[in-house]
């Protein structure tokens, strides 16, 4: 396929765009570098800086390279920051969006896999939760995930009967976590927001400590509950999506988790046991927009993507964490 990869420099996107590659498609990253990174592309992807709320330069893009999927990482993804500022969230991931899926129902882009979160889900009424939940994000980072999945499935039935209809896959994140494991790929993001980034930071002495939000949810210990999913296996997810698209699949929201949750507590303990540091991580108050548990039902992507975890594993997660942190601080 001539596939399209909006992020492709970042965290997910450049470990999803290397596995591209590995497969043999051809891959244009479109990026403005807003917490991507250069190095982080795969050599044998073909660069344009740019940004998805521009409609001309991505037509542009789209007809130049005789683009026919898209993958599409760009977008903001810090929820409490979504929380203190709302526009910049729906600018961003709601019309930045809409202008890229414009662009690509106009150049007849046969295949799109969104990015997007369990988040859509809010406060989820049971413990796992599968895609027929109902969905009341209860943040501006999951309203814009929900909006945009919402727009997908609007265009995708309104296009429905063209020669080349426009059909989606929209893979609903659980926690991303974990890094290559060649050790090449890695999480970098500047002032990262996600547990096991943070704990890694702290291990290595990037920070000299860690909070610890909210002790007193009703989960097991106390702390928030979240299934945690190696990025290699997310990756590998929407390659999966591809090829079930280009084998006839109808548009489709899919859970990506593994299914089972680990506390914040757990998680650690467990950063504590393959760093060997026992760093200080401080109980402190809740934070705006966390759910108390959030843990997926992921029949549905292993029946119909015939998705295949590898990686499940919370002490291989932690471990490719911490070791791409020691690289990552080693580099800068």
């Amino acid at each position: 396929m001539n596939i399209l990869v909006t992020g492709g420099a970042g965290y997910i996107g450049s470990h999803t765009v290397k596995q591209l590659i590995d497969a043999g498609h051809r891959v244009v990253v479109l990026d403005n570098f807003y917490s991507g990174h250069r190095w982080a592309i795969d050599p044998a992807a073909t660069l344009v800086e740019g940004d998805i709320a521009d409609s001309d330069s991505v037509s542009q893009v789209l007809q130049t390279h005789n683009i026919d999927s898209v993958v599409h990482f760009a977008g903001y993804i810090v929820v409490p920051e979504s929380v203190s500022d709302p526009f910049k969230y729906y600018e961003n991931n709601v019309v930045g969006s809409l202008r890229l899926i414009n662009a690509c129902e106009q150049n007849d882009v046969q295949r799109f896999v969104f990015s997007s979160s369990a988040a859509v889900y809010g406060l989820p009424d049971s413990k796992k939760v599968d895609e027929n939940a109902r969905l009341n994000p209860i943040n501006p980072y999951g309203n814009s995930k929900l909006i945009t999945e919402m727009t997908l499935n609007d265009v995708a039935n309104a296009y429905q009967h063209k020669d080349t209809p426009f059909k989606f896959v929209a893979l609903r994140y659980f926690n991303a976590a974990g890094a290559q494991i060649a050790g090449n790929l890695g999480q970098a993001t500047p002032e990262a927001t996600h547990l096991i980034k943070v704990a890694c930071e702290a291990a290595t002495g990037k920070r000299e400590q860690m909070k610890l939000f909210g002790t007193d949810y009703d989960t097991p210990d106390g702390s928030c509950v979240r299934d945690y999913i190696h990025v290699e296996d997310l990756a590998a997810a929407h390659l999966k999506a591809l090829d079930y698209l280009a084998d006839g699949g109808d548009s489709i929201r899919l859970n990506c988790g593994y299914g089972q949750g680990y506390s914040v507590k757990e998680v650690v303990a467990m950063v504590k046991k393959v760093s060997g540091v026992d760093f200080t991580a401080i109980e402190t108050g809740r934070r705006a927009g966390d759910p108390p548990s959030l843990i997926a039902d992921n029949t549905q992507i292993k029946r119909l993507l015939g998705w295949k975890p590898q990686y499940d594993d919370l002490e291989l997660i932690c471990r490719t964490a911490f070791n791409w942190e020691q690289t990552w601080q080693a580099r800068q």
